[in-house]
């Protein structure tokens, strides 16, 4: 498995926000109400950021050597993808924060000032549980050569875990 790279997460953002962004604007601008926005998906993806931490702790104490139980090689090498997914979504989560943060802002007022903020507070979560996904899958990588957990140089590929 190749890891997730920063670069195209970033893209990924940028790309989601501008396609969020258009339609939102397209969707709203025909006089539709926009799309639910509220505190539970801020609080749904700060979980999900602790869930992929907690995951990744254990794969990080077994390689380091200082995991009280051994961890399966298939749940560490699941968890190593669900860190490249965790990555990317929160990259398109991003725009599609973003987005919304972006068509709401020409017209701050009232409800819609509370709506902003929330958006923009969602974001960051969301830029959060792209940094988990990153720092998790960096866990999750084996180095060189390392025969101390059971794996060895054939068992490892681009030095993540199997």
């Amino acid at each position: 498995m190749t890891p997730a790279r920063i670069w195209t997460a970033i893209l990924t953002a940028f790309v989601a926000t501008a396609v969020a962004w258009v339609a939102l604007d397209t969707w709203t601008g025909s006089g539709n109400n926009p799309p639910p926005l509220g505190w539970p998906a801020v609080a749904g993806t700060l979980a999900l950021v602790a869930v992929l931490i907690g995951a990744g702790l254990q794969v990080r104490q077994w390689i380091r050597g200082s995991g009280e139980r051994r961890v399966d090689p298939l749940l560490a090498a699941r968890i190593a993808v669900l860190a490249k997914a965790g990555a990317y979504c929160g990259a398109v989560l991003v725009g599609w924060y973003l987005g919304q943060a972006l068509d709401i802002y020409p017209d701050l007022v009232g409800m819609r000032r509370d709506r902003f903020i929330v958006a923009l507070v969602a974001a960051a979560s969301a830029v959060a549980l792209s940094a988990a996904g990153f720092v998790v899958q960096h866990w999750c990588r084996v180095p060189p050569g390392d025969d101390q957990n059971g794996l060895s140089d054939d068992d490892t590929e681009h030095d993540q875990v199997p």
